[in-house]
């Protein structure tokens, strides 16, 4: 289903499901809440498909995030980082929680932004579409390490 989604998009901007660029998707679906960076990807990708380079991978993912199909964020470790969209078109984006002490990313799905939103578009006239919130703090292992 999602793969057939990702060929349609592909088609639409007149882009092909490439054996390499299927692989990065393979990838990517595989490892949906993991949150890699290109160099992860590359990696895992590698063993799916041998001869792919790391060019190929930026590349791919580079026209993956500029069709929607993946997103890419900055989680402040100096990496970018990606996930393929899994949700419908028409729900927002989940937030991410990024632990400050061993970095694990992990994912918070509740839309706590709607009556912002309204409010931005009864103070402003800006329809908010979608929105990224990231929060930094200490995962619950960390913070039991310092015995908070």
């Amino acid at each position: 289903m999602l793969k057939d989604w990702v060929r349609t998009r592909l088609e639409e901007d007149s882009h092909r499901l490439t054996p390499q660029r299927e692989a990065v998707v393979d990838v990517l679906i595989a490892n949906a809440d993991d949150h890699l960076s290109a160099e992860e990807v590359y990696m895992h990708t590698k063993k799916l498909h041998g001869e792919i380079g790391l060019a190929t991978v930026y590349r791919n993912l580079e026209l993956l995030e500029k069709l929607g199909i993946i997103h890419r964020f900055d989680y402040g470790d100096g990496q970018n980082r990606y996930e393929i969209k899994l949700g419908d078109e028409e729900e927002h984006y989940h937030h991410h929680l990024i632990c400050r002490g061993c970095g694990t990313i992990g994912e918070f799905h509740s839309d706590l932004l709607e009556s912002i939103e309204r409010r931005i578009a009864e103070e402003t006239g800006f329809e908010v579409t979608d929105h990224c919130l990231r929060f930094f703090g200490l995962c619950s292992k960390c913070r039991g390490k310092d015995g908070a």
